[in-house]
């Protein structure tokens, strides 16, 4: 397969502007640009993580956000405490979102189909109601975080540069690991028990340790995900556990294309890009015939808009992005159909 096609080529611009946005940032004065893409990018780590097991895996889970909660709550409940060094705060959080996703894992991967989906969201909404009840962290109102991880000089995550690069850092890196996993002897096998776990068990392959490694590894980079999440906002609360963001998580890798390395990063860059600009449009689109304040009101409904054009991406685009970009590239003879 020739390597210069139109989805490599998208891919390439999509890593190129993000290495390039801060600079932007500092050229047009627009911090704001550089504070939302810095939490695309953190969520894009998420979604990076729900699509190593949803979309290689067929693991559907509907409590993943779990993970960026105990990742969140790790840094917000050291800071609180008075620990502020991220050698410490970080680790925990990886290693409590690797202890919470072994514990789910073992337990849910015994089951399959909408008893696994239920089981994940079980656990996911008990760690929310635990977490909510704790009043000496902030129970439902939240936990501020007055301090940033800190790590040694020049590092400085208070720096809003800095901490960017730092997330893409790790954020490209989570899409080389998963892309050097997929194409492995162990990513070959975890796609083989995605498509046939029955003739994969027959063969001699032990599926149920595959798959719940694989488990670990996507709550471990998830985990990751809410330590920088919590960082990024200096605050951390029960919502970005609640089972909606799992949802959020889930449309992203869907609208990128599931099962595919680069697509949950597009998914997420779309998703979030028109969060912010559908409201300025619908408000555009209806300030000349309904007065300023009747289209200020209707751009709190975006989502109604929205809803569809994701409904259009399932019904016209099944791959996602990803998959639209490699439809692109058959029609024009980049790549040959499988």
């Amino acid at each position: 397969m020739p390597s210069l096609t139109i989805r490599n080529t998208v891919v390439a611009l999509v890593i190129v502007a993000l290495l390039l946005l801060p600079v932007y940032s500092y050229l047009a004065g627009d911090r704001f640009m550089l504070t939302l893409f810095t939490r695309i990018v953190i969520l894009a780590l998420a979604a990076v993580s729900l699509n190593f097991i949803l979309g290689f895996g067929g693991m559907m889970s509907f409590g993943h956000a779990v993970y960026l909660g105990l990742g969140g709550y790790a840094v917000g409940m050291l800071s609180y405490e008075g620990i502020h060094s991220g050698f410490i705060q970080w680790p925990v959080a990886l290693g409590v979102s690797a202890l919470f996703a072994l514990v789910i894992g073992a337990l849910s991967l015994r089951t399959r189909g909408v008893y696994f989906i239920m089981i994940t969201l079980a656990f996911a909404q008990m760690a929310y109601y635990i977490v909510s009840g704790i009043a000496r962290y902030g129970g439902d109102d939240g936990l501020t975080i007055d301090t940033r991880s800190r790590f040694f000089p020049p590092l400085n995550l208070s720096d809003k540069t800095q901490f960017y690069y730092v997330c893409l850092f790790f954020l490209l890196a989570a899409v080389y690991l998963t892309f050097r996993i997929v194409n492995s002897r162990f990513g070959m096998a975890l796609q083989g028990i995605r498509s046939n776990e029955l003739r994969m068990r027959a063969i001699g392959f032990p599926t149920y340790r595959y798959r719940l490694v694989a488990f670990v590894i996507a709550g471990v980079m998830c985990g990751l995900s809410g330590a920088l999440l919590a960082n990024q906002a200096d605050f951390v609360s029960p919502s970005v556990m609640y089972w909606t963001r799992s949802g959020d998580l889930i449309i992203m890798v869907v609208l990128g294309g599931m099962g595919t390395v680069a697509g949950p990063v597009m998914g997420t860059i779309a998703f979030l890009v028109l969060e912010e600009i559908l409201p300025v449009i619908i408000k555009f689109i209806g300030l000349p015939f309904v007065g300023t304040a009747a289209a200020g009101r209707a751009s709190e409904y975006w989502m109604i808009v929205m809803g569809p054009l994701l409904l259009l991406v399932v019904l016209f685009a099944r791959g996602g992005i990803d998959g639209l970009l490699m439809k692109l590239d058959e029609r024009f003879g980049l790549r040959r159909q499988p």
